[in-house]
């Protein structure tokens, strides 16, 4: 595999680092590295700014608006997007849902559904998993009968990421009861201000807010709003997914989580409890950190090998899965890391981070800390979400004949 750039690609990553420096909005990125929450109002500000660009769907192929870059240029711009520490685009709309209403929708669904996803006009959520069923997704059943031209859908979605965000959701509702699970399964795209659709907040442990309950109750449904046949809804999610699961790497994103680390490390205000960088003096420390440098190096190379079949106009393999694994656990290291680094400064935790002004009498505390705490509780969900990992290996096992 040539991982060598050509003049032309790295002539593209200085104008794609030009532009986050200098044109991307600069506030964004302020309220990012002072460790504060990002608003729905700067996820869009965020969004449309790479629209205007036309940088905000780097996946999409040219006849619905993308950019015509090649794989390589989309690895590029995402890991400038990461080393700069800009907010990832909301997935659920660009990267989950308009993969699936251009294989599978209508012309009229397109033209309704895709220009607004463009714009970042629409934020969009994800139905999918239910209070029984998570994992085993197959086992859902929010219902869905058919009145006429309208379905009436009834139950309840759980940790809904960024629910509260949304006008659209996209379900997956039983609409037939089968002997096999996957089967009598539809995908429906829902108005969330539709009466009888509720969504209530989920705290998680790190104190924020982005997962939701979001209930149906008696919500009718257009039929033009269904992708694809009555009942394969099951195979639309497995596309659906493959895309999901490749989503998850962002190497450059934690590589700077990295660097942030090792500066953290060097300059935090120890004061008598320590001196020094703590990288340099604690052996158990600089070794797991180096255990995680390698497997972030591993983690970009398993990238590489899961995104090639984009560069042939497929759509990613299982190999998805051991990205979706390996990218997780990652993650978690990294979080571990920092909060090992902080120490007994892990101990206080401060949920609210929305005001410029958080860490006022709190100066004694190293900035890292809150954050970086915050962020290990946040990640414990990765390796659950998506797929559970142990899902991930028992895909991963089939394929192997095991």
């Amino acid at each position: 595999m040539n991982l060598d750039l050509s003049p032309d690609d790295e002539r593209f990553r200085q104008e794609v680092r030009r532009y986050f420096e200098t044109e991307y909005p600069q506030g964004i990125l302020a309220k990012v590295r002072n460790g504060q929450r990002l608003t729905k109002a700067d996820l869009r500000a965020s969004e449309q700014a790479l629209s205007a660009r036309g940088w905000l769907a780097p996946g999409w192929p040219e006849a619905y608006g993308g950019p015509g870059w090649s794989v390589t240029q989309r690895f590029i711009f995402d890991e400038e997007l990461e080393r700069v520490g800009a907010p990832n685009v909301s997935p659920m709309g660009l990267l989950y849902v308009a993969p699936v209403i251009m294989a599978f929708g209508t012309q009229a669904q397109k033209d309704r559904w895709l220009p607004d996803i463009l714009a970042s006009r629409v934020f969009w959520a994800q139905g999918y998993s239910e209070p029984e069923a998570g994992s085993d997704l197959a086992s859902l059943r929010t219902a869905a009968a058919l009145e006429g031209d309208h379905y009436v859908v009834n139950g309840e979605k759980t940790w809904t990421s960024l629910g509260h965000h949304a006008e659209w959701i996209f379900c997956l509702v039983r609409t037939q009861t089968t002997e096999r699970k996957q089967e009598g399964i539809t995908f429906l795209c829902i108005d969330m201000a539709t009466p009888g659709v509720q969504v209530t907040p989920i705290i998680s442990i790190d104190g924020g807010h982005s997962l939701n309950r979001v209930s149906f109750q008696d919500v009718r449904v257009p039929v033009e709003n269904r992708i694809g046949e009555e009942g394969r809804g099951w195979t639309y999610a497995r596309h659906l997914l493959s895309h999901e699961r490749t989503s998850y790497a962002h190497v450059a994103a934690k590589r700077r989580q990295m660097e942030s680390l090792k500066a953290a490390s060097a300059a935090a205000p120890w004061g008598d409890l320590l001196r020094g960088d703590l990288l340099e003096s604690h052996g158990g420390l600089r070794r797991r950190f180096a255990e995680v440098e390698i497997g972030l190096t591993a983690l970009e190379m398993t990238t590489y090998r899961a995104l090639a079949p984009l560069s042939s106009g497929q759509a990613p393999g299982d190999e998805a899965s051991i990205l979706k694994i390996h990218a997780t656990e990652t993650a978690q290291a990294i979080t571990e890391l920092f909060v090992g680094l902080a120490g007994e400064y892990a101990t206080p935790f401060f949920a609210d981070r929305h005001r410029d002004d958080w860490r006022a009498g709190l100066e004694d505390i190293p900035a890292f800390a809150a954050p970086g705490v915050a962020d290990y509780f946040a990640t414990r969900a990765q390796t659950i979400y998506g797929g559970t990992n142990e899902i991930q290996r028992n895909i991963i096992a089939r394929q192997l004949g095991l």
